[in-house]
């Protein structure tokens, strides 16, 4: 894996999980609003609102990068909808990070004893 590439898994695990946690405070804010007279819904719907948009541009990033087959591209955005699926989006990809990195170890390491 390049480091383009890296960089790329790493900025899009890097915002799943604000964006878990601010579309978890969108929704208690939305309850909020609802039954008393707090309404935080605004401020947060822009936060949540701008890390969504972020999330987005980098799963396509990363999509774009890394060849990810349409089924893994549209998990990784099926769980930015969802609301503890930032979490596990950040578990995968960190998953997915360290597996490459064994791969690219392990290959140059191969290319080391050819040599």
């Amino acid at each position: 894996m390049d480091i383009k590439t890296a960089s790329s898994l790493h900025r899009l695990r890097l915002v799943s999980a604000p964006e878990a946690v601010s579309f978890l405070l969108l929704l208690v804010c939305s309850v909020l609003k609802r039954t008393t007279d707090f309404n935080a819904v605004p401020v947060m719907g822009a936060i949540h609102g701008v890390l969504f948009v972020l999330y987005v541009l980098f799963w396509l990033d990363a999509w774009n990068r890394t060849k990810w087959s349409f089924g893994t591209a549209a998990l990784y955005f099926a769980l930015s909808v969802l609301p503890f699926g930032g979490f596990y989006a950040e578990r995968k990809l960190k998953g997915e990070a360290e597996d490459a990195v064994v791969a690219s170890r392990a290959a140059a390491a191969e290319g080391a004893v050819k040599a």
